[in-house]
């Protein structure tokens, strides 16, 4: 019997992110083969060869390019080495999966998107929220049956007690002293980091759900070590949108986000990601009068979102991740909302903006 084709993968990186979500997606993803892995850190690769027995290992980057096996490259290190990782992977031939947020300005990012549309290779950006299976459901049934959009919100609250949660469910993390980390501790900025990190996954979810976002009024609150912002945002198709992102709420995790349309509306609960649990979402359809609820019983976010990645490169499947399009367009909604902010909830076009966090 012949053996499935599967996509031959090299990982980028052995650090948290690897470690919690992508090393184990390429163990558990039925069209995927763990190739190669790499990273400067010799002991942090010795340590992962032993949990996922690669094909190979690497602590050189281009060397792990120039392997004509790895077909493709899952890019899980520091924010700031993104786009020029991605850059490297893209220009020797490979298909590249990378964490988001896509890079940390607008304009890298835009070199990166003309590179990326000039080659014949699949780009995806890591906004894992799209294979949550709720999220998927309520996607679809936004698209199939509930007509116009009136509005959107969307909250995004991390919790104060979120480490505690996860340091039970997430694999006990290894580091090592030879870790290559960005110039400065960009993480010290709370406020840029908490946008980068988190909005990013906001901001993804609400033009999945409700499309291009045209412009933003934004305001921020920095109290007690905690981080606010509340935003409205108006979409190109006229639809209006709320957002919260917060950090941290002194309660449970906090996600989710409510629709409301022509012909029914959605409400979703989010889970904190590290339980891979899907998304509660409850839909109502006027033209039924019925309440609908999905049971996502796989909601291994990165697992999902792996496989997909390699359907769209193995067979031509449509492309459910984030595109190299979504990222450009996710880095400029947030810095659309850091601008706005900083002039007290100013309308700013996500055309006009320039530059970083």
């Amino acid at each position: 019997m012949e053996k499935p084709n599967k996509l031959k993968v090299g990982v980028l990186g052995c650090g948290v992110i690897s470690q919690a979500a992508h090393l184990e997606a390429c163990a558990r993803a039925n069209n995927v083969e763990l190739i190669a892995i790499c990273d400067v850190a010799h002991d942090l690769v010795e340590k992962m060869e032993q949990k996922y027995n690669p094909k190979r290992t690497y602590t050189n980057y281009d060397e792990m390019l120039a392997d004509p096996e790895v077909e493709a490259v899952i890019i899980g290190i520091a924010d700031q080495f993104h786009v020029p990782m991605a850059k490297k992977a893209v220009l020797a031939g490979k298909h590249v999966l990378v964490e988001k947020p896509l890079g940390v300005t607008i304009e890298e990012c835009e070199e990166l998107e003309v590179i990326v549309t000039r080659s014949n290779l699949t780009f995806q950006v890591g906004n894992m929220k799209r294979f949550d299976p709720g999220i998927a459901y309520a996607k679809n049934f936004i698209q199939e049956e509930m007509g116009e959009m009136l509005a959107l919100k969307a909250w995004y609250c991390d919790s104060t007690y979120r480490y505690t949660v996860t340091e039970n469910v997430m694999p006990v993390m290894m580091s090592s002293g030879a870790a290559k980390k960005p110039e400065g501790n960009p993480k010290l900025d709370k406020q840029r980091y908490y946008m980068m990190t988190h909005g990013s996954h906001l901001v993804d979810t609400a033009r999945l759900l409700g499309g291009e976002i045209e412009s933003v009024h934004a305001w921020h609150t920095e109290r007690f070590g905690a981080h606010s912002w509340l935003c409205t945002i108006a979409y190109t198709n006229g639809t209006v949108g709320q957002l919260d992102l917060t950090v941290a709420v002194r309660m449970d995790w906090h996600e989710g986000f409510q629709v409301y349309g022509e012909h029914g509306s959605v409400i979703a609960k989010t889970y904190n990601p590290w339980l891979f649990k899907s998304s509660d979402v409850e839909v109502f359809s006027a033209r039924d009068g019925l309440y609908r609820k999905p049971l996502g019983a796989d909601a291994h976010f990165y697992k999902l979102q792996l496989e997909g990645f390699a359907d769209t490169i193995l067979s031509g499947a449509p492309m459910i991740g984030a595109s190299i399009h979504d990222g450009v367009q996710n880095m400029r909604a947030m810095v659309a909302l850091a601008r706005s902010a900083e002039i007290g909830g100013g309308k700013v076009s996500l055309s006009e903006v320039t530059g970083g966090v």
